[in-house]
């Protein structure tokens, strides 16, 4: 049986997409959310990287991924940031606890 290289990305980003996937749909933590949308990002990455090399355009690709990678960075110290004050605030992190809270 021979595996090509497309095969491989393809299942890499479909148990990328579906573990996180799973830990968005399954987990109640905060920080574990954020884990989860940090995985699905990186299967994004890893199609704009492989959609780029397919393409011709390796410098494209690779440039796109660099662009989410910063935004993702961005969208990851702000999460984290507000599970921290969640935490100090409220004293969890469930979502569920935090969902009940009314001002």
């Amino acid at each position: 049986m021979n595996i090509s290289t497309s095969m491989i990305v393809l299942i890499a980003v479909i148990g990328l997409f579906g573990v996180g996937l799973y830990c968005l749909l399954i987990t109640r933590n905060l920080i574990r959310l954020l884990v989860g949308l940090q995985i699905m990002v990186k299967g994004a990455m890893l199609v704009l990287v492989f959609v780029g090399q397919s393409q011709g355009q390796p410098s494209l690709g690779q440039s796109m991924a660099l662009t989410v990678i910063v935004a993702d960075t961005i969208v990851a110290v702000v999460g984290l940031a507000l599970a921290v004050q969640v935490k100090r605030n409220v004293g969890t992190l469930d979502i569920a606890d935090i969902s009940k809270l009314k001002r």
